[in-house]
């Protein structure tokens, strides 16, 4: 009896890591890393000034108080009361949508019509090679039938008695 061998830690690892899933992760998180300091350029030179210009241009700074008095030590920490920091969420929320915009627009949609205009070129090839090979297996069965044709014609004493209908055999 042969015993199946199990492939090593070594092995799976490597089986692990050539994943195509692993590669676009890591790709991603490099790519997330890159555009961090774009959107943190954004949200900071134009969103903050535009939030701004209707309160404050720190998000941050807006909260609530659910139980008062809500007191602040210098280094943000409470001293008493229960305040909520609405926003601080404001500005991860606004952070997030922007990245996924700036991610969406200027990756996703580009690399999304630039792969439709290539499967479109693909399945147009491919669309041509089928008409190619229909032609050209049309032709053949054309030239079939003439030779066939020709044979029958050449076995009747050359086209005067019994014709055959193309692609009859009188063998």
């Amino acid at each position: 009896m042969i015993e199946k061998k199990e492939p090593s830690i070594w092995q799976g690892f490597k089986a692990f890591l050539m994943r195509g899933n692993v590669v676009d992760l890591a790709v991603a998180v490099v790519i997330g890393a890159a555009f961090t300091n774009i959107v943190n350029s954004v949200v900071k030179g134009l969103i903050n000034p535009l939030v701004g210009a209707i309160g404050t241009k720190n998000l941050d700074s807006y909260s609530s108080c659910l139980k008062d008095p809500c007191t602040l030590n210098a280094d943000g920490s409470v001293k008493s009361g229960i305040p909520i920091m609405w926003g601080s969420v404001l500005g991860a929320t606004l952070s997030f949508v922007i990245t996924a915009a700036v991610v969406y627009f200027l990756m996703v949609l580009p690399m999304a019509k630039y792969l439709a205009r290539l499967e479109a070129r693909r399945k147009a090839r491919e669309g041509t090679h089928e008409v190619v090979e229909v032609t050209e297996l049309e032709v053949l069965k054309e030239i079939r039938d003439a030779l066939v044709a020709q044979r029958v014609a050449g076995q009747n004493g050359g086209g005067t008695g019994q014709g055959g209908a193309p692609g009859q055999d009188w063998r």
